[in-house]
């Protein structure tokens, strides 16, 4: 049988990063690819004695179809949360000309692809930071939208040639961000980076789309504004998530955005679930209500910022100083870029066969087949003893590669 494929899903590959995952079954890689959260910043005991009270006092609404916006107490639970914390959230109130609504997604990847859906046509532009999540970028490009790269700075994207590029795509719909944390840079864009780039926005008239999974999980330095608690214009859709600090398998997300955006959005989420699993957002919110959240998150970061110390002081030790790499003050990741004597796909290749797992970045170009001699690297999942081993084996390969060529 010859299968004519859809022409949206023709031109798309598989997640690398997923393809990598299937390396991961034998225990002895070490796996810096994965982007998991740290199994122990599950809250195993606390998940089974509120599952187990679900159970025993609301089974049949568990268990029972639910509305597309999401469970409305967690949705409460969420919206006052970010409102107090983050200052997210225009209500009627503040005197502006939108009210902000949050609703409930099938983890944050569906939120992503929604918004493209409610606001792309076939042939329509992303701009992304370039690099990007790759699993934004499949989910863009599966709606037909066109995916286009603006290089990322150390401080944020690149103002001066997000301009140029807003100035000339004419079809630009979408400006996809991830500024605290980035996948798969680990950096966080600074105030003055985000002012600039809301001020773009409203000039020439486009939506951002800001993902914020990792938020939460700062473990140095201060937190510095989203984009959503200084929009004034309604041009903002956030999008976040309890994947990475309470169970990525779980899949809750959520939106916030302007109603007349968010009532678009939940029509486009009806065809494709009907509503996010109820019992997990129940979950969710006796979590969050009944337990102490904040002391969770804070032992979670934690975690990381002691697995990321650990990460930075052996590839301090053990890189040779022709590779360079990112310094994060939260999140899971860190981008290091190879010398151009070090052909990257080589590198990880000969990294794998050493029993150590790492992302090309190539995977992360919104532009497909653009070049890329980085690679991402995760300090999540592997043991401490492993992050030092693993480092050193990533410098062995490194100067050796690096003799070849002198």
């Amino acid at each position: 049988m010859d299968y004519r494929f859809s022409d949206k899903l023709a031109s798309l590959k598989p997640s690398a990063i997923r393809e990598i995952f299937k390396s991961l079954t034998d225990p002895s890689i070490i796996a810096f690819a994965a982007g998991n959260p740290a199994a122990e910043s599950f809250p195993v005991d606390e998940m089974a004695e509120i599952s187990k009270e679900i159970y025993e006092t609301e089974a049949a609404a568990a268990l029972q179809y639910g509305t597309t916006e999401g469970y409305l107490p967690l949705r409460r639970a969420i919206s006052e949360r970010q409102r107090a914390k983050y200052g997210i959230g225009k209500t009627a109130d503040d005197g502006y000309g939108f009210e902000d609504t949050t609703i409930i997604v099938s983890g944050g990847n569906q939120g992503l692809e929604l918004t493209c859906k409610a606001f792309c046509n076939e042939g329509d532009a992303v701009i992304c930071e370039d690099p990007s999540f790759i699993g934004a970028l499949n989910a863009f490009r599966s709606n037909g939208a066109v995916t286009l790269g603006v290089p990322l700075r150390e401080d944020g994207i690149d103002t001066e040639a997000l301009e140029e590029m807003l100035r000339t795509e004419k079809r630009a719909k979408l400006l996809y961000l991830i500024p605290t944390f980035q996948n798969p840079a680990g950096i966080t864009s600074t105030l003055e980076n985000r002012k600039k780039v809301y001020e773009l926005a409203k000039k020439y008239e486009i939506m951002i789309l800001e993902d914020n999974p990792y938020g939460e999980l700062r473990f140095a330095g201060e937190d510095v504004p989203t984009y959503k608690s200084f929009d004034t214009e309604g041009i903002v859709v956030y999008c976040s998530s309890f994947s990475k600090i309470l169970s990525s398998g779980m899949r809750i997300g959520y939106l916030t955005a302007p109603e007349a955006v968010i009532q678009k959005i939940v029509v486009a989420k009806q065809v494709e679930d009907v509503h996010t699993n109820l019992f997990f957002q129940m979950l969710c919110h006796r979590y969050m209500t009944g337990h102490d959240f904040d002391g969770h998150i804070q032992d979670v970061r934690a975690i990381y910022r002691r697995k990321c110390g650990i990460m930075l002081d052996a590839l301090d030790k053990e890189l040779p100083g022709e590779l360079r790499y990112t310094r994060p003050e939260g999140g899971l990741f860190i981008w290091c870029t190879l010398p151009e004597s070090i052909d990257m796909n080589e590198y990880v290749k000969r990294c794998l066969k050493k029993k150590v797992a790492l992302v090309p970045g190539s995977a992360f170009t919104p532009v497909p087949g653009a070049p890329c001699n980085s690679v991402r690297m995760s300090y999540s999942t592997a043991t401490d003893e492993q992050i030092v081993s693993g480092c050193r084996i990533l410098g062995e390969i490194a100067r050796e590669m690096l003799a070849e060529k002198a």
